[in-house]
């Protein structure tokens, strides 16, 4: 059976893709399992996405790993989840120099337990000469958050005679953004069918393509990819403008 990934017109990739890995847990419920089974079990399918964009030469992938809003989970799944980062992090960290990824993080890091801020830092220094797909975990991350983060910063400017308010633009907000220096993504993936952007990179996003998969997470793969890319190759994006007024 062909790939999807025949399909794909590699002139029109996304530099930046999104995604909001959702799921988990109704998957571990089908299986009988507890929901920490599920995240277990979703390693592959981050390994699978991260080298599906590796090998199409996407630059920029963000995944949605833990908001600020999965404190409130149940404790023994929040400690399984920081946990399985921890281990994750120091068994795939050779494939991740073998395949060129820079590691980077979004997100208030500084919450996490001290095991993973450590293995993080180490992770992000290690790979941050390597070329290839930057990887960015959005951990402790909420999109309000980040845009509160950013009006203070901004308000502090003011408040020093460092800018005039009135020169603040989109283009000077955009710069006080935990992705200061990285495009917006041109496509957001999200999976298990739910229609919504739970509070993920909520500036970043106004004029991106959104594909919603009924797929699970712990069952995506990169056909599953190669399937959204295509989708988004398909649409015509026009930024609120006509392209065509005469058509």
């Amino acid at each position: 059976m062909a790939s999807l990934k025949e399909n794909i017109d590699f002139n029109n990739l996304p530099r930046h893709i999104a995604v909001i890995m959702d799921g988990n847990g109704r998957w571990a419920k089908r299986k009988g399992a507890a929901r920490i089974f599920g995240h277990r079990n979703a390693i592959q399918a981050v390994k699978d996405v991260t080298e599906g964009c590796g090998e199409l030469g996407i630059k920029y992938l963000t995944l949605y790993a833990f908001s600020t809003e999965n404190w409130g989970r149940p404790k023994e799944e929040v400690d399984g989840l920081m946990e399985l980062l921890v281990n994750t992090l120091k068994k795939e960290i050779n494939t991740l120099h073998e395949n060129q990824v820079k590691l980077q993080t979004i997100g208030d890091v500084s919450h996490l337990p001290n095991d993973c801020q450590n293995n993080l830092a180490e992770a992000i220094a290690s790979t941050q000469h390597n070329s290839g797909l930057i990887l960015q975990l959005a951990l402790n991350y909420s999109g309000r958050w980040e845009i509160v983060e950013a009006a203070k910063k901004l308000a502090e400017e003011a408040k020093s005679g460092l800018i005039n308010p009135e020169e603040i633009d989109e283009h000077y907000f955009s710069a006080h953004l935990k992705t200061s220096g990285i495009p917006d993504p041109e496509l957001l993936i999200r999976t298990s069918g739910e229609l919504r952007v739970s509070n993920f990179l909520l500036w970043q996003i106004a004029y991106t393509e959104i594909f919603i998969t009924p797929t699970l997470w712990p069952d995506f793969r990169k056909d599953d990819l190669y399937e959204a890319i295509c989708a988004y190759q398909k649409r015509e994006r026009r930024f609120g403008k006509v392209l065509n007024p005469t058509a």
